[in-house]
């Protein structure tokens, strides 16, 4: 009979109860779990920036100002373009329920700026006078916009961008305790990656981070640049609301082959304005920035900080948004390089 080991038991039982609770906290939180993931990514983002500020103005036993201007920042980076857009939505607004009410009395002819459409002008005109020209076809659409499963999809859009906010305002709060405790959580997870998993749990651990800042400064920042330059071209060519034009180009530019989307609406729109020319400026000016963004400024940005090339970030981040949804622009990345990492280190060992 084999004699009893308490230590290996208590080893055993202590390890089934940490799966345990783990199980539950996970289950417990699952609603807030992207919140905490989004916090955890926007903090290691910021984490360096944050580390210089504190190095000039260094913190008192109380003092919550800097983290807290730094939170504040960042709900400024996502709140000004929804901002943008509901202040642009309100001055048309009146224009919208003007147009809505021609509509309805009478019919709305075909618009110039329609027909003339490049290779799609036709068949455009051709609904619009199927659909908005005819008086009774545009009553017969505003009933289906008013009907109970119209309305019911209204109800859930909002309760959805309801339910969004609310997880954005924990997302937020998070960060803020993040920033304040960041050095007291950063030695925790270092001390419990080795524990668990020796010196190469640290090395996955500081190339995940490495990760995450290379596709912040990959992704975002180069997106956002693409954005302010093709802003430029939009202001320039006369194309309508080109401010609005240029945030969508910034975020379209974030997400890969999601910028020539946004430039080619915007060289719809001049077309449509009589604007051929600023048309073809438009989708030049586009695919040159994307050009040089995705073949020089990104391999380099990306490629140096997760130590892949850039065909595996490239599969990494549309493999990550696709399983995870915008969280994946960063954790496919991330879980890409932790792979190729543990990879090397085994393949070393060998």
């Amino acid at each position: 009979m084999t004699p009893f080991d308490p230590p290996r038991a208590h080893r055993v039982s202590w390890s089934v109860l940490a799966l345990v609770l783990l199980a539950l906290g996970v289950w417990t939180l699952h609603e807030f779990l992207p919140a905490l993931i989004w916090a955890a990514i926007l903090t290691v983002a910021i984490w360096p920036a944050y580390q210089r500020a504190r190095r000039r103005w260094p913190p008192g036993p109380h003092n919550l100002l800097l983290p807290g201007l730094f939170t504040l920042a960042i709900a400024l980076v996502f709140v000004l373009p929804v901002v943008l857009i509901g202040i642009q939505a309100g001055r048309e607004a009146r224009a919208i329920v003007a147009w809505i009410e021609t509509a309805r009395t009478g019919g709305l002819p075909v618009p110039d700026a329609i027909a003339h459409l490049p290779m799609i002008g036709d068949q455009a005109a051709q609904w619009w006078r199927d659909h908005l020209s005819d008086r009774e076809a545009v009553a017969e659409l505003l009933a289906r916009a008013k009907s109970p499963e119209f309305l019911e999809t209204g109800r859930h859009l909002g309760a959805a961008i309801l339910h969004r906010a609310v997880i954005f305002g924990f997302c937020l709060m998070t960060v803020f305790f993040l920033l304040k405790d960041g050095d007291r959580v950063v030695t925790q997870l270092t001390h419990a990656g080795n524990r668990a998993f020796g010196p190469v749990g640290e090395r996955v651990g500081r190339q995940i981070v490495a990760s995450i800042h290379g596709t912040v400064d990959g992704l975002v920042l180069v997106g956002l640049a693409e954005g302010v330059l093709l802003y430029i071209v939009y202001l320039f060519v006369g194309v309508p609301h080109p401010a609005l034009l240029g945030v969508a180009t910034a975020i379209g530019a974030m997400i890969p082959f999601g910028a020539p989307v946004a430039f080619g609406l915007a060289a719809l729109l001049a077309a449509g304005s009589g604007s051929n020319g600023g048309a073809v400026a438009i989708v030049v000016a586009g695919m040159a920035v994307t050009f040089v963004a995705d073949h020089f400024f990104r391999p380099v940005l990306i490629g140096n900080a997760t130590k892949l090339p850039f065909i595996w970030v490239l599969f990494g981040i549309l493999g990550g948004v696709t399983t995870w949804g915008l969280l994946g622009l960063f954790l496919g990345p991330a879980i890409m390089a932790a792979l190729i990492l543990l990879w090397r280190e085994w393949t070393e060992a060998a």
